[in-house]
């Protein structure tokens, strides 16, 4: 474990996690049933969605990493493509959340049922009423992890993830955000951070506390921001394979150039059946597990 680390967004990518669309989008028909329960913005094309996906997964794997699948599941929901969200990793085991989306609710448990049967280390839990996802989980540094208060993570459940973390001298650096567009959207913390370097972040700073967006300032970070038309179409969403190798949903021309300015390499797929419609882009269809420190 010398060599690696869970405690990154932005190493080398060494090991990762993967839903695949067939497995967890099942059917034209479970999609038609559900998608309008779990606000997706309206329902995604079977078919188109495979296709894009064997194109992240196909991107993905360029990286060398390590390819992890987890099994269809017939107790979870087509939300379990975001495989992120259900679970976080940490150099001491991995940590199970509970979920802010009632839709979501099974999808730790599955996770869970996964990472034992790879005998991987169980480090906790967040039980009921306390609720984090992993989209509002993001790592600044080995030691520092930064955690949205949001709809989908409380205070119970941040408190609990401090007691699990604060053995090991973690600090956990709470990031109240605002309501925006209220408790059915998807907005999480990594909806306007995701960090690609030790000192880059994707950012979008208008719905940024300022008193994170400075601390982020007192860090080192200089920041990629996300212009206003690229938000919704998820340019802020970017996902980093190695330091300053990303991944991001086609059709945010701004912010890849913007990218590609502070010498980042991008990569593109088409996202709008996987990613656009339910709100979750490649960081979100991702759970990594170790990178290179």
């Amino acid at each position: 474990m010398s060599n690696y680390s869970c405690h990154s967004e932005f190493g080398k990518l060494k090991s990762v996690f993967i839903k695949g669309a067939r497995e967890a989008f099942i059917s034209d028909a479970h999609l038609e049933k559900n998608w309008k329960p779990l606000n997706y913005l309206s329902k995604p094309d079977f078919s188109k969605a495979i296709e894009e996906y064997q194109s992240f997964e196909a991107l993905l794997a360029l990286s060398g990493a390590d390819l992890h699948y987890f099994p269809k599941n017939e107790k979870v929901n087509m939300d379990s493509i975001y495989c992120r969200d259900a679970s976080i990793a940490t150099d001491h085991g991995v940590i199970i959340c509970n979920m802010g989306k009632a839709g979501r609710v099974a999808e730790p448990r599955a996770e869970k049922e996964a990472f034992e049967m790879y005998q991987m280390k169980i480090l906790g839990e967040i039980t009921s009423p306390g609720t984090v996802e992993g989209g509002d989980v993001a790592w600044l540094d080995e030691k520092t992890l930064a955690v949205g208060l949001t709809y989908r993570t409380n205070e119970e459940g941040i408190g609990q993830l401090k007691k699990l973390l604060s053995p090991y001298g973690i600090q956990v650096l709470v990031v109240p955000l605002p309501h925006y567009k209220g408790p059915s959207d998807v907005f999480h913390l990594m909806s306007i951070l995701s960090p690609v370097d030790h000192n880059l972040a994707v950012v979008y700073s208008p719905l940024m506390p300022i008193v994170f967006r400075n601390e982020l300032i007192r860090r080192g970070f200089q920041f990629v921001e996300v212009p206003d038309e690229e938000f919704d179409s998820m340019g802020c969403n970017v996902f980093a394979t190695a330091p300053r190798k990303c991944l991001m949903v086609n059709g945010n021309p701004k912010t890849k150039k913007a990218l590609e300015d502070k010498g980042c390499e991008v990569m593109e797929y088409e996202g709008t059946e996987i990613s656009v419609k339910g709100g979750g882009g490649p960081t979100c269809l991702t759970r990594p597990i170790l990178r290179y420190r």
